[in-house]
């Protein structure tokens, strides 16, 4: 009987979804035998329910795992203590998240698991400032570059977005481009779709910080043009970009129905409207 790999099931842009894939593979693990396999499972229970912000709910499913670590759950204690970390700090309790993402790491690295080392050490990286981050997001970097693992390698793209966005929020739009660019062509090396057009929105968005609002535009009209042609949904972050682009170029007309378009996605995200009301309420007036 083959080894359950549940993480295939993931979709956290469904993590519903992604729940009742996991409970339907369940009796399956749960058949298999493996103690440290099930307590990873109902990690990842958890974390779908923490996606959703139902954090008491994810609170409660990591209860029950704790219980279930022992010397045979090696793997589990780990992804136990990432979860936590992550309900705590999605919930907006970093303090607390902290000291759960750093055992993680240090746990990780001693028992040779390398994607988790770096899953903790990025989150690290979310959670820190400045230069803080930045130390952080070298560690991850480092880890990854030197993993033998194919698939821990495939953090480097999520590693050097963060990066990129600390250097933009220290100011330091040069190198945060320089970083996002860099990122465009990793994953161009790596054929991915989504990711590519992420990290061109990216480079789109510092070009406007620096004042290049023609390049800026162009560059989210091509993003806009090729989720169209690619027939993909529609991104509500590329409408907005549009919209204050052409705000900075005071444009005010020709933003406002950017704008709109931007609200009418963008406020589908529960999210966005409970923890960037102020972000959504001046996207709304904008479109006016």
């Amino acid at each position: 009987m083959d080894k359950p790999d549940f993480d295939k099931l993931w979709d956290y842009n469904d993590p519903a979804a992604t729940e009742i894939k996991f409970r339907e593979i369940l009796p399956e693990v749960e058949k298999f035998g493996d103690k440290d396999l099930i307590a990873q499972l109902h990690t990842q229970i958890a974390r779908t329910y923490g996606l959703r912000s139902k954090f008491d709910e994810a609170h409660k499913i990591l209860d029950s795992v704790l219980v279930m670590l022992s010397e045979d759950t090696p793997v589990a204690e780990v992804r136990y203590m990432l979860e936590r970390g992550r309900t705590y700090r999605s919930s907006g309790n970093v303090d607390k998240s902290r000291p759960f993402f750093l055992e993680a790491y240090q746990k990780s690295i001693e028992r040779g698991l390398d994607y988790h080392a770096v899953d903790a050490a990025h989150m690290m990286v979310i959670i820190e400032k400045g230069e803080e981050a930045l130390k952080w997001n070298d560690i991850a970097i480092r880890d990854a570059e030197n993993s033998k693992d194919e698939i821990t390698k495939g953090w480097l793209g999520s590693l050097y977005n963060n990066v990129g966005w600390t250097y933009f929020e220290m100011k330091n739009f040069e190198k945060s481009l320089e970083i996002f660019e860099k990122n465009v062509d990793w994953h161009t090396n790596k054929k991915t779709v989504r990711g590519l057009q992420i990290a061109k929105w990216c480079v789109a968005r510092v070009n406007r910080e620096l004042g290049n609002l023609d390049k800026a535009f162009e560059l989210q009209m091509n993003l806009l043009n090729e989720i169209e042609l690619n027939k993909q949904d529609q991104d509500g972050y590329v409408y907005e970009e549009l919209g204050e682009i052409l705000l900075a170029k005071n444009k005010i007309e020709e933003s406002k129905s950017y704008f709109s378009k931007a609200y009418e996605l963008l406020s589908k995200d529960e999210w966005l409207m409970k923890n960037e009301s102020a972000r959504m309420e001046r996207i709304k007036s904008l479109s006016k």
